[in-house]
């Protein structure tokens, strides 16, 4: 019974981290419209308790992807990470939309060994030489997670937002750099490049750490994968959506887990 026991809670370790309400990801740039010839912004990037205070942890920027207007991929510069947030500063050279994204894959896996719970982290890659082959009561999951967000340079284009057809995506059907309290903005949303029904959207306006409620608005996909949402009031606001199914890339995995998070900017009228 001891032995069973452990290994479920080494098995639910595996899917807490993706469901842990309390802790936000999230990506916050100092500016999202901006108009000149060279001009730069600064992004924080943290896992926090309160939208958008530095309390937890940093999120790491290993798999910090930017796509800019023409579609290419730039880097950052003066990338950094403290004790409870990653920093990086972007030169938006081109004229245009950018997107800033962290895109995390891998596998989680855990089993017995000896009595005693393993657990292990990695690819599929590494998988055949890191796992047993022979290991018991073997649990594998596979994971995609998103956490972006878009700034404009001067005129807004859509380069940028075009879908990679992998894990679960957001298509602003409204420039996402184009958003005002008071008006509604329609979002398509996908799983592997198709649209989404009945996927169920948590979306908070910032500045939590200042009111009693949390004050989120719910929104879920129709059947064409589309959903709309007014903006109560100007702010930056962080959406986010969770998704299981057992797609999974590797035989061994009985379960994928797709996540998504962006944090856009809503500007008074």
């Amino acid at each position: 019974m001891k032995r069973s026991l452990i290994l479920a809670a080494a098995i639910a370790s595996l899917i807490a981290p993706f469901g842990a309400a309390a802790h936000k990801a999230w990506l916050r740039p100092s500016q999202t419209v901006l108009a000149g010839t060279d001009p730069w912004i600064t992004v924080d990037a943290a896992v926090s308790n309160d939208l958008f205070y530095f309390n937890h942890v940093p999120l790491r920027l290993d798999n910090l992807v930017i796509t800019a207007p023409d579609g290419s991929q730039v880097q950052p510069q003066n990338q950094a990470s403290g004790k409870y947030r990653s920093v990086f500063d972007l030169q938006l050279a081109q004229q245009g939309t950018y997107r800033v994204a962290v895109v995390n894959s891998g596998l989680s896996g855990s089993w017995e060994e000896n009595g005693k719970p393993r657990r292990w982290r990695g690819t599929p890659a590494t998988f055949a030489t890191e796992v047993p082959k022979d290991a018991k009561n073997l649990q594998v999951s596979q994971s995609l997670g998103r956490v972006e967000t878009f700034v404009t340079n001067g005129s807004p284009n859509d380069t940028a937002l075009k879908a990679t057809g992998q894990g679960l995506e957001l298509v602003p059907l409204t420039h996402p750099n184009d958003l005002f309290a008071g008006e509604a903005a329609k979002f398509r949303v996908l799983v592997d490049g198709k649209p989404a029904a009945g996927v169920e959207f948590e979306i908070v306006r910032g500045e939590t750490r200042y009111r009693n409620a949390q004050d989120e608005i719910k929104a879920v996909t129709d059947a064409n994968g589309e959903f709309s949402v007014t903006w109560p009031e100007a702010g930056m606001y962080w959406l986010e959506a969770s998704r299981q199914d057992d797609k999974t890339s590797l035989p061994q995995a009985r379960q994928r887990r797709l996540s998504y998070v962006a944090t856009l900017e809503v500007l008074p009228q």
